[in-house]
């Protein structure tokens, strides 16, 4: 079961948005993640690892861990005409190329808004959701053809964070699900509903413990989302009030097969933030892999 279970970047720190703290070296995260026993990881953002994909997939065999696929940000709402400018299907199909050198099998979109940040709100017209419809099967059809699934993130400040956003996508588009338990909170869902609802349509899993507290300023408006992360609005799984061993066991229950992976936004702005990172991360993947390998209960998750 181990092999089901990754990790990735940010749980050390390292994420695309400009100022979010320090950014750890790769070889101190990639090192500090096969300390704990992972095996797999997801990419990280741009520039952390190699563009190239033969180096990309090097850097990653060198360190010996395999390449589950990535959090790949992109605006998906603009225009679905292939070839007209904003058309995100070529800069999709760039990055799928890194997956198939790496042997990565799970390219995990954002639809973004176009603006840094997580903190904005965006409201999309009909046409625009349109495009977003249209570019998520597109992008489900480039990534299949190279082996790769596409699954959408539903995420807090982008074009799709609230269960209403979640059931339009589900509504309009073919591409599967990956469930993140804490952006699913803070847009305001319940995550073993979520399971309960879209069981069929769950292909990744991101797990993230919640401070409900936190939470709330953050959805209130009251602090910024990158505060609320440095308030301590993730807490090490297990410790928080996100139910993780509740959803974990709804997800078996349903027959997912797909990747768990330890994913919570931390920011790191000195070595004590460093070393706080670390044994979070410790403390999150014994529970883990205790909540994974543990027998699911019986009863089968409702269609």
């Amino acid at each position: 079961m181990n092999a089901r279970i990754a990790s990735a970047p940010i749980s050390w720190g390292v994420i695309e948005v400009p100022d979010w703290g320090v950014q750890l070296d790769r070889e101190r995260v990639l090192s500090e993640m096969v300390s704990l026993g992972i095996s797999a990881t997801e990419f990280g953002p741009e520039g952390f690892l190699p563009d190239a994909p033969a180096e990309r997939a090097a850097v990653l065999a060198e360190a010996g861990l395999q390449a589950v696929g990535g959090f790949f940000p992109v605006v998906l709402h603009k225009t679905a005409e292939p070839g007209a400018p904003g058309d995100p299907l070529p800069i999709i199909e760039r990055e799928l190329e890194a997956y198939v050198a790496a042997g990565a099998g799970t390219m995990v979109l954002s639809a973004v808004t176009g603006e840094d940040g997580y903190d904005g709100v965006a409201e999309l017209t009909e046409p625009e959701w349109a495009a977003l419809f249209a570019n998520l099967d597109r992008a489900l059809d480039a990534a299949a053809a190279v082996g790769v699934v596409a699954t959408l993130h539903p995420h807090l400040g982008t074009v799709v964070e609230s269960p209403e956003a979640v059931a339009r996508v589900i509504a309009g588009s073919r591409i599967g699900l990956c469930l993140d338990t804490g952006h699913y909170t803070l847009g305001g869902g319940d995550p073993v509903d979520f399971v309960e609802r879209y069981s069929d349509r769950i292909v990744h899993a991101h797990l993230k413990d919640v401070s409900l507290e936190v939470a709330a300023r953050v959805r209130a408006g009251d602090v910024g989302y990158r505060e609320g992360v440095r308030q301590g609005m993730y807490q090490a799984l297990g410790s928080g009030d996100a139910r993780i061993g509740e959803i974990v066991s709804a997800l078996r229950r349903s027959g997912y097969d797909g990747w768990y992976v330890l994913e919570q936004d931390t920011v790191v702005e000195n070595e004590e933030d460093a070393a706080r990172a670390l044994e979070n991360a410790r403390r999150s993947v014994a529970f883990i892999r205790s909540a994974v390998e543990a027998e699911p209960e019986s009863a089968a998750v409702p269609a």
